[in-house]
């Protein structure tokens, strides 16, 4: 049943009737035990509305349901996958549109440095960028679209994240990949040995982009990475890191993402 959009970040009919055949089924049934579960469209609305405004779950407003229940739903969709899956399609979709194969034979990675809100798990010293808290270790294709995020402590090593993001990415069933630009951070032999080194359909060349001159430069194919980081910031909840456990905070970059797409495929 259709409900209203009260705030920007509200779904509209078009993009609930995409999205609706891709929620998990409810496994509650009339008269059964137990409590019937919440209109799933006000769930996303009040997910998308924490993702967008930053806002504490508990703090959401009234109309989208109790918010720990809207959290419920958020880490249980995280744990089955849901929103990486979402991601992934609503990703083909585009490239598709875009005349593009459904999976990327390049790509871009880089890592982002972010502060905490808290002292939470996973937290460390990036001795680089003088910033205590985590990094988002991220892998793009060439149109800046999310392949796969990784979140770490910020002490880990760039490298050591893109051989975490690679596997992640691959263990979802890339297959077409092959290069990969990386800045000068990623310089190592024994990753580009690792890399070239894969099973034998996941040969990936990882290609250090050189700087060009003093200052601010446009560096060729790693900018699109660059702009994603700046697509992910612009909602509130990832300007910062406010979230206790490192999968949330990979599951609202995906979120970030959805968002994103789901504006471009349905205006």
């Amino acid at each position: 049943m259709s409900t209203s959009a009260h705030y920007a970040t509200s779904l509209s009919d078009e993009q609930w009737y995409v999205l609706q055949p891709m929620l998990p089924e409810p496994k509650w049934q009339p008269g059964g035990p137990g409590r019937p579960p919440l209109n799933l469209r006000r769930v996303l609305d009040g997910i998308f509305y924490v993702n967008k405004t930053g806002c504490q779950w508990r703090m959401m407003p009234h109309d989208f349901g109790k918010g720990m229940t809207i959290y419920g739903y958020f880490r249980r969709w995280r744990q089955q996958g849901v929103w990486a899956d979402l991601m992934d399609t609503l990703r083909t979709w585009e490239r598709r549109g875009q005349g593009r194969k459904d999976d990327p034979s390049a790509g871009c990675a880089d890592s982002q440095t972010i502060k905490v809100t808290t002292q939470h798990q996973d937290v460390g010293f990036d001795g680089n960028k003088k910033i205590k808290g985590r990094k988002r270790h991220t892998l793009v294709d060439t149109l800046g679209l999310l392949l796969a995020v990784v979140v770490t402590a910020a002490n880990v090593d760039d490298r050591q994240g893109l051989v975490e993001l690679l596997e992640r990415y691959l263990a979802r069933g890339g297959r077409r990949l092959r290069k990969i630009w990386v800045d000068q951070g990623y310089e190592a032999q024994w990753l580009k040995d690792w890399a070239a080194g894969l099973k034998q359909t996941h040969k990936i060349d990882v290609e250090v982009v050189e700087r060009q001159g003093q200052g601010f430069q446009v560096e060729p194919h790693r900018w699109k990475v660059e702009r994603t980081f700046s697509w992910i910031c612009n909602d509130r909840r990832n300007c910062r890191d406010y979230e206790a456990l490192t999968c949330n905070s990979e599951a609202m970059i995906q979120i970030s993402t959805i968002r994103i797409l789901l504006k471009r495929l349905i205006q």
